[in-house]
């Protein structure tokens, strides 16, 4: 089988977050997915869909898989570029905010 990726980078969310979603569609079929990510209350759950979408349409245009039979065998995340701001504080001081981005992978397989 071949596995076909997709990769989301500098998505504007923490990987705390994204992993708490992907946590829920790893494993499924790609329709499962896409019908959990689209009532999910998580506003992050579009930017994963639309990786699980990508990686859908590349596996049915680059290799001819059937997109109904696709399965999510792995999706993970991992640290994406960390942009540091500085806010005001007491006496002069300043303290940094660390504003985090995430790389969000998802590899689809033909499954049975």
């Amino acid at each position: 089988m071949v596995a076909v990726k997709s990769y989301t980078r500098g998505a504007q969310v923490a990987p705390k977050k994204v992993r708490l979603i992907l946590d829920e569609v790893r494993g499924k079929r790609v329709d499962e997915a896409m019908a959990i990510l689209r009532f999910m209350q998580s506003p992050h759950a579009r930017t994963i869909a639309k990786a699980v979408r990508s990686a859908a349409a590349n596996a049915e245009n680059n290799y001819n898989m059937d997109p109904r039979h696709l399965q999510i065998t792995r999706a993970f995340v991992g640290d994406g570029v960390k942009m540091r701001r500085m806010t005001p504080r007491a006496r002069g001081r300043a303290d940094i905010i660390i504003r985090r981005r995430s790389n969000i992978t998802i590899i689809v397989e033909e499954g049975a």
